[in-house]
Parts: structure tokens; C-alpha cells; sequence
């Protein structure tokens, strides 16, 4: 093993001959060796907020309550979340069924007799710790793909097929504890006219600012979604139609009213907005509800805000609507 002097080891052992053999050997490394003499005091370690880097754990270990024993150590083990997870290595004399099923499945990281040689040990634990870090790094680029997978590059918003996957996710847990669920759905007005003006780069960098705008205003738990070129659907548990409505009058305000800059100009964007409520129905339903109001919407000119699912009805008039004859000096269509 390299020398190490951030590395932490943890020796889990209650048998003293086994110790004295092991524990020279890691110290040996430069790092520093926790030593713990039950499978009690092995989990406190490997659940802690600061785990060893390496843990290597007697097959014999003494169990202070009847119900744990090493089996059970290791299955708690791998329940850690996968960041916080070490490199395991057993001793044992014997390959049981189970140590080869935890073998498998990567809880633990290699097996080894208790009478491994010193130079022999060394190399194994190297391999051990070297096999781990390059598993994890494996998953966290795994992670990363998948959730690189589910957005939208331009805005950062989930795309299209991530955001209804997470729909259905919301829907479950609606069903499962009777809680609200509204969508809010709002499509930027008349965006083909900017897109002739301003160009698609211009544009993409407007979407870009909407975006980060309508992120601003959510909570954690809040879900936003780019479902086209320039519309956005928002998903938030918890919230009834009445409070959809007052964040769709929110967005208008301070996402829609203040002007986008470009460059050296300020441009003035609105926006409709169509509002449903789940009651643990199928989300495509629902979507196809707000869509509905979206529509409704934008019948009723820019700014609107129409809602469906606990009734149909119709929102109070949008604020006045900014144009190039309101003298504020802002380029509108």
C-alpha cells in the first residue's frame, strides 16, 4: 500500500493474535488504523459521517447483540449512501455462499485468509482500494450521464421525456398520500416573431433567461420541464389550483414584466399560462387539461392565465399589456 496519510483504515477484529499481525501492517502505511472489537462498534464506523477509507472485517467478529452477526454488518454496510461507502475486505478462512453472493454484488471487495503474508496483504488491500475508487468513479460518470440524460442543454430545465417519467413518479405518490398536485403550463407569445428579428441565438439565450427567471421562484421539490421551443411546464406537489394560479400570477409579474437584455437591448417577452390540477389521475390526462387551458388562454390574448381541473374558470384580465406606443422605451411586438 502506498503511504497514505489521509487514508483511514478500520480493523475489525476481537481476536488479539489477529490484531497484533495486522495492525503493524497498516499502520506501516502512514495511515491511521481505527481498531473496533465488535460488529456493533464496525457499523457506528462504516455508517459514521466520516467512513475509513478501507475496512477490513473478521468473518469471526464478535457480536454483542444475538440478532447481528457479520452477515447482517455487511447487508447495513451496503445501505450506506454510495458516497459514504469504503473498500470491505473480509477475512476468512472459508468462501461461504454468502461471502461469494456479497462478492457480487461489490459489498465486499475481496476475501483473504488470516494468515495472508505481510507483503502479500499489502498488495491485496492496494488492489482492493484501487478497485473500489474506480468503481465509484464509474458510477458517479454513470450518474452523470443519466442525469445529463434527462435535460435540456439550452435552458437546464428537464426535457421532454424526463419530465413526464417524473410526472408519473408524482402522480404515485399523490395517490399513495392523498396530497395536491398542479401543473402549470405557459408558452411564451408570438416567440416565431423573435425568432425572425433576433435570430435563434438571440432567442436561445431569452429561453436561457426564462428559464433561470422561473427557477429562481420555485422550491426544491418543484419540477421544471422545457415540453417545447418555447413552452415550460411547471409541476409542483402540494400546491391546489389557488395556488398554481398565484404562482402563474407570480411568473407573470416577475419573470415576464421585468425587460430580458441582449446585449445592448431590453427586450420585453410575455407569456400565457394554463393551470391543472392531478387528484391522482393519470398525468397525461392532466397534461392534456392544461394544454386545454393553455389554449384558452391564448384566446384570451398575451398575459393570460386560464385554469382546469377543479372547475373551469376564468382568471381576472391579464395586466396591461407593455407595447411600443406605452413609452417605456422597450421593444415589444
Amino acid at each position: 500500500m502506498p503511504a497514505n496519510s489521509n487514508a483511514t483504515f478500520l480493523l475489525a477484529s476481537s481476536e488479539p493474535t489477529l490484531l497484533a499481525s495486522i495492525e503493524p501492517e497498516l499502520a506501516a502505511s502512514g495511515a491511521k488504523v481505527q481498531v473496533v472489537l465488535s460488529a456493533e462498534a464496525a457499523l457506528v464506523a462504516l455508517a459514521g459521517l466520516r467512513p475509513p477509507s478501507l475496512a477490513l472485517i473478521d468473518a469471526n467478529l464478535r457480536c454483542m447483540d444475538a440478532a447481528m452477526n457479520v452477515g447482517r454488518l455487511l447487508a447495513a454496510a451496503s445501505s450506506v449512501p454510495a458516497a459514504r461507502r469504503c473498500a470491505v475486505v473480509l477475512i476468512s478462512d472459508t468462501v461461504t455462499e454468502e461471502w461469494s453472493k456479497r462478492m457480487a454484488e461489490g459489498v465486499i471487495h475481496d476475501l483473504i485468509p488470516p494468515s495472508t503474508e505481510p507483503t502479500f496483504l499489502r498488495l491485496r488491500l492496494d488492489t482492493a482500494l484501487r478497485t473500489h475508487r474506480i468503481t465509484r468513479e464509474l458510477e458517479k460518470l454513470c450518474e452523470s450521464a443519466a442525469s445529463e440524460a434527462q435535460m435540456d442543454h439550452l435552458t437546464g430545465a428537464y426535457n421532454r421525456d424526463a419530465m413526464l417519467g417524473m410526472l408519473f413518479r408524482e402522480t404515485d405518490r399523490v395517490q399513495r398520500m392523498k396530497t395536491a398536485l398542479s401543473l402549470v403550463l405557459f408558452d411564451i407569445d408570438d416567440f416565431r416573431h423573435w425568432n425572425t428579428c433576433l435570430g435563434v441565438d438571440a432567442c436561445d439565450e431569452l429561453l436561457r433567461q426564462v428559464s433561470a427567471r422561473t427557477a429562481r421562484l420555485l422550491r426544491s421539490y418543484d419540477l421544471l420541464g422545457r415540453m417545447g421551443s418555447d413552452e415550460f411546464l411547471l409541476a409542483m406537489p402540494g400546491c391546489s389550483n389557488v395556488t398554481a394560479t398565484m404562482l402563474a400570477e407570480r411568473l407573470r409579474l416577475e419573470v415576464f414584466s421585468m425587460p430580458f437584455r441582449l446585449g445592448g437591448d431590453s427586450i420585453r417577452l410575455t407569456a400565457c399560462f394554463g393551470i391543472a390540477s392531478s387528484h391522482g389521475r393519470s398525468p397525461l390526462v392532466v397534461l392534456r387539461e392544461a394544454e386545454q387551458a393553455l389554449q384558452w388562454a391564448k384566446a384570451e390574448g398575451p398575459e393570460s392565465i386560464q385554469g382546469l381541473g377543479e372547475s373551469q374558470q376564468c382568471l381576472p384580465a391579464p395586466i396591461a399589456f407593455l407595447s411600443q406606443s406605452s413609452g417605456d422605451g422597450l421593444a415589444a411586438w
